[in-house]
């Protein structure tokens, strides 16, 4: 089963560096950079206690204890889509605009209300916890809005010890950014 989200670092490793925006699909929502190796790794070990979980409800099942094996699919199944909810998160961009997506929210902003999409040096959370530290963060500056949380750091879970990696999605984003904010 292809796993688009995934797969969106591919187009860059093929073409020249001196396209910014290689999709030919440029309406779809895109992540311009590949899941972080701490990203995939938590996600990865979330599936591997839901299928311990799925098997431990396998047992209980066997043992004729059906009311448990439905709390351990059930707690099987919220631990799968926290999973992919995880390999989710990052920024998204289209032609339509930036999705910053959250664990638990999404917020999309259309390029005629983004002011300037810019990188910055200041504290970032290390991997997501409350622990900051000092680094580069992706900004963006919208109309009249409220502040969004930066859309990448160099100390998340995609760019932690990944430095290239970030400074690539960043101009990635900017690139985007000054295409469709013009027109």
């Amino acid at each position: 089963m292809p796993l688009p989200f995934l797969t969106a670092d591919r187009a860059f490793d093929a073409q020249a560096e001196d396209i910014a925006l290689p999709f030919d699909d440029h309406d779809s929502w895109r992540r311009p950079y590949r899941p972080g190796p701490w990203r995939v790794a938590a996600s990865a070990s979330a599936l591997l206690l839901a299928s311990f979980v799925l098997l431990a409800g396998m047992v209980i099942a066997f043992a004729a204890e059906l009311p448990g094996a439905v709390v351990c699919l059930g707690l099987a199944l919220v631990i799968i889509a926290c999973a992919l909810r995880l390999l989710r998160m990052g920024a998204w961009v289209s032609r339509h605009g930036v999705r910053r997506v959250g664990f638990l929210s999404t917020v999309t902003v259309p390029w005629n209300r983004v002011t300037a999409v810019r990188t910055v040096q200041q504290p970032v959370k290390w991997l997501g916890f409350p622990r900051t530290v000092q680094g580069q963060a992706l900004l963006l500056v919208r109309q009249g809005g409220n502040p969004l949380p930066p859309l990448l750091t160099d100390s998340n879970a995609d760019f932690l010890s990944r430095s290239e990696a970030f400074d690539r999605a960043a101009d990635t984003v900017e690139a985007w950014a000054d295409e469709y904010r013009q027109g």
